[in-house]
């Protein structure tokens, strides 16, 4: 043991500890850490307190990663519910205060119900929203089940009588076609038994991919619905979870909304949630809680507690109407692709597609919608082999403009579409929804640039631009001074 930790010392603050289980009392630590907890009598799950050459730190004794170092003990802070790791050889002393070993199993509870308040149905796929920290590996992983959401936030039993049902358990990147459409079929069957509105519970990392496939698969909606998901996982003080599913709750329960819509949080902080339209939202932030935007246009409106401020007028959006009878559209082509051009591309990732079948290509090109000339030949082989591809650009915002420039007109003379400002994400699963419908070439253009839900818009609005959102109180007066 190092100098720092032979002269450590523990105090027991009047504090019975149960036998040692060193299976579970020690678990994930090793080395000089383990060593540490063994002379001084700490534990996992134990409260302590840390004197150290860093300063004194208070909290719970956390269990280690498997794979973590052997150099740290990690606590969860008393004072704001945050880990941190404490450098064994920093530590002079150990208090131990109090124990209590955690269970980070919320029970299921049944909902309450109440004839006066709308029925909601929330389907879970998985996602950080239904999830808590796995303290022996240190991963976020899908725990809760949809039942388990009323024991967190019981807030909800205020708004509407909630059911819940578990469609899948996965991790968003796993999120594929067959979940869009399996999801998109029973949000038809809760529909048709008459709910208010449908909520499902979403990983944040491709929900925008589901946005659109819904969008395009749900037609004639006569109620909301709405995708909700959390960047922080439910045991973290600064989680949005429970905010976010309060306010997709509300939006199905009460709002008057017809489409799928993505709800999250609005700015950084917890005043309000955006609803964004599912074929113009994306996630533009690793980590941010006020990640997902609307592109290219404004969101629909803003969602409290106490209501809804709408951002978009009468006829920019689709409103509640309970007469409409949904359709349920789920074809879909698999072979689709994204090309999403960098300088130097080799010919070779086009013919590759050839070999391999692909149907579809999205290409997300430069600036108004290029790709370097070494690249024609091979889209011009796809083309004729009867590959269909259309063309976005990676700036995300702002539309493809291939009449600019000669690049541009080589371009479609090859035989490529441009998809004015459909975002890169949107158009590929538009192009699989439209080739499962026909592999026509005039028939699945014809459908690609006829509008389903807004995911091409004849103009972008003045404060479309934006990162942080047109709309938003703390911009209007900004640009009432300089637009009318």
């Amino acid at each position: 043991m190092s100098d720092v930790l032979q002269a450590t010392g523990s105090v027991m603050a009047g504090v019975t500890l149960p036998p040692m289980d060193e299976k579970e009392d020690l678990k994930g630590y090793r080395g000089e850490a383990r060593t540490l907890l063994e002379v001084t009598g700490a534990r996992v799950w134990a409260t302590v307190r840390l004197d150290t050459t860093q300063g004194a730190f208070a909290g719970t004794l956390l269990p280690r990663s498997e794979t973590a170092d052997d150099r740290h003990l990690v606590i969860k802070l008393t004072h704001n519910g945050y880990n941190i790791g404490v450098r064994v050889d920093t530590i002079t002393h150990i208090e131990i205060v109090g124990y209590k070993k955690a269970h980070y199993q919320i029970p299921e509870k049944a909902f309450p119900y109440d004839e006066a308040k709308p029925n909601v149905t929330l389907l879970g796929t998985g996602g950080t929203i239904a999830s808590r920290l796995d303290y022996r590996t240190g991963a976020v992983i899908p725990a809760f089940s949809p039942g388990e959401l009323y024991g967190a936030v019981p807030e909800l039993a205020d708004i509407a009588n909630l059911e819940t049902r578990k469609l899948y358990g996965e991790f968003s990147e796993n999120i594929g076609p067959k979940h869009w459409i399996g999801t998109a079929t029973e949000v038809v069957k809760e529909i048709e038994r008459g709910v208010a509105g449908v909520v499902i519970g979403h990983g944040t990392d491709t929900m925008h991919y589901t946005a659109a496939a819904l969008s395009f698969m749900l037609q004639n909606l006569p109620c909301p619905v709405v995708i909700v998901g959390s960047q922080r996982s439910s045991d973290r003080p600064s989680s949005d979870a429970a905010y976010n599913l309060l306010r997709a709750v509300k939006t199905a329960a009460e709002g008057n909304f017809g489409e799928v819509m993505v709800c999250m949080f609005g700015p950084t902080s917890d005043s309000y949630g955006l609803l964004h339209r599912g074929t113009r939202v994306r996630k533009m932030h690793s980590s941010y809680r006020s990640t997902f935007r609307t592109l290219s246009d404004t969101p629909i409106a803003r969602v409290q507690s106490t209501g809804f401020d709408m951002i978009k007028g009468a006829g920019q959006f689709r409103p509640r109407n309970p007469d409409l009878k949904p359709r349920l559209d789920t074809a879909f082509e698999e072979k689709v692709t994204i090309l999403w051009y960098y300088p130097n591309m080799q010919p070779d990732m086009i013919y590759s597609m050839i070999d391999n079948g692909y149907k579809g290509i999205v290409i997300a090109g430069t600036g108004l919608g290029h790709v370097n000339k070494p690249l024609y030949p091979a889209i011009k082989a796809a083309v004729d082999a009867g590959v269909h591809i259309y063309m976005t650009v990676q700036t995300l915002w702002g539309y493809v403009q291939m009449y600019v420039y000669d690049t541009g007109r080589d371009i479609m003379e090859l035989g490529v579409t441009p998809l004015g400002n459909m975002l890169p994400e949107v158009a590929y699963v538009k192009l699989g929804w439209a080739l499962g419908h026909t592999q026509d070439r005039e028939e699945v253009k014809q459908i690609m640039l006829t509008p389903v839900n807004g995911e091409i818009t004849e103009r972008e609005p003045i404060d479309g631009y934006l990162v942080m959102q047109g709309g938003l109180p703390e911009l209007e007066d900004y640009f009432k001074r300089f637009r009318v």
